[in-house]
């Protein structure tokens, strides 16, 4: 639908007729400057050009044409488009995914193949991030130290798009989680801390670092942030080799106490995620524990479209004087 941003500039439409009617007419010019022998000839076309500028023109219909084009574009019309939805800010949700070399496990089922830790965690974190609508979000990568891969960002798909490129041992073959936190309190500080949350994911126990991991909560808890834990990896696993069949406990050095601890402090839960329907699972969890703010909030794309009548009115205008000009040498005073 077309749409006037100005509506009250339409009030100057019928100024050039107030103006006819309130200002008295021009004084009319008396007496010929030359005496020719065909005066009565003379006398006949000016009588006619009068009658002529005395009556409706075909130059003063496209002089009001051309007014009421150039006010139109005055009073700026717009197209609308269709309502648009708009993304409201939400929370500033931090993600901390390890990279150490235990996640490199192959103890998750996805799409028929057995795969990697990390892999799985790719998988199930990108869905939950596309999903983050009107949220910022960052990402922290960790290992042997912690590594602040994305600022929060509105833009999901490149945080998307740099979790699937990270790497296992990209951070170093250890594991710092209280250093991913400590970073995560840094990056949130000052932000509004209703809305502030960090999820960490590993399947260790906190091997290196500067800042252990209980004393990083305890700071993150002062903070206001609340921290979900998320623990990954099988608790058994069977497996063929040289030496026949056996079973081993690939998750035997996931720390779940101190991640337990860690949410605990923070206001948040620890989960378990021993498959890859549980990590499912504890995303869409996460999704209802820590909803998308949402609004009534809309907005209509419009597109101006003043240039299309004040083009025609300027064109109007000056074919008019263009007229005038070709007309003038045959006028006679």
């Amino acid at each position: 639908m077309i749409h006037f941003a100005w509506p009250w500039v339409l009030l100057a439409l019928p100024l050039p007729w107030l103006a006819r009617r309130a200002l008295p007419p021009a004084p009319a010019q008396h007496g010929a400057p030359l005496r020719v022998p065909f005066a009565e000839d003379l006398a006949s076309l000016q009588s006619q050009a009068g009658r002529r500028r005395d009556n409706p023109s075909w130059a003063l219909r496209i002089a009001a044409l051309a007014w009421a084009l150039l006010v139109g574009a005055a009073a700026r019309p717009q197209w609308l488009g269709e309502p648009v939805q708009l993304p409201v800010i939400g929370r500033d949700l931090m993600l901390a995914v390890d990279l150490s070399g235990s996640m490199a496990e192959q103890d998750f089922h996805l799409q028929g193949r057995w795969v990697d830790r990390l892999r799985a965690t790719k998988w199930v974190a990108g869905q939950f991030i596309r999903r983050r609508e009107g949220d910022r979000i960052g990402l922290i990568l960790f290992g042997e130290r912690a590594y602040l891969q994305v600022p929060l960002s509105f833009d999901r798909d490149t945080v998307r798009t740099l979790l699937e490129e990270s790497e296992i041992g990209l951070a170093g073959k250890s594991t710092a989680i209280g250093d991913a936190i400590g970073l995560a309190v840094k990056r949130l500080r000052g932000r509004d801390e209703a809305q502030r949350v960090l999820v960490l994911l590993t399947d260790g126990a906190n091997t290196a670092g500067e800042v252990d991991p209980l004393e990083a909560a305890a700071l993150a808890a002062r903070q206001g942030l609340k921290i979900y834990t998320i623990g990954i990896g099988a608790d058994a696993r069977t497996v063929h080799d040289l030496f026949g069949t056996r079973r081993i406990r690939p998750s035997a050095e996931l720390d779940e106490a101190t991640l337990q601890a860690i949410a605990q402090q923070t206001g948040g839960r620890y989960f378990r995620a021993r498959d890859l329907a549980q990590l499912e699972e504890i995303y869409a969890l996460l999704d209802r524990l820590e909803p998308v703010a949402r609004e009534a909030r809309q907005f209509r794309p419009h597109t101006s479209l003043y240039p299309w009548p004040l083009a025609v009115a300027l064109a109007l205008a000056g074919s008019l004087g263009l007229a005038r000009v070709l007309r003038a040498p045959g006028e006679v005073h």
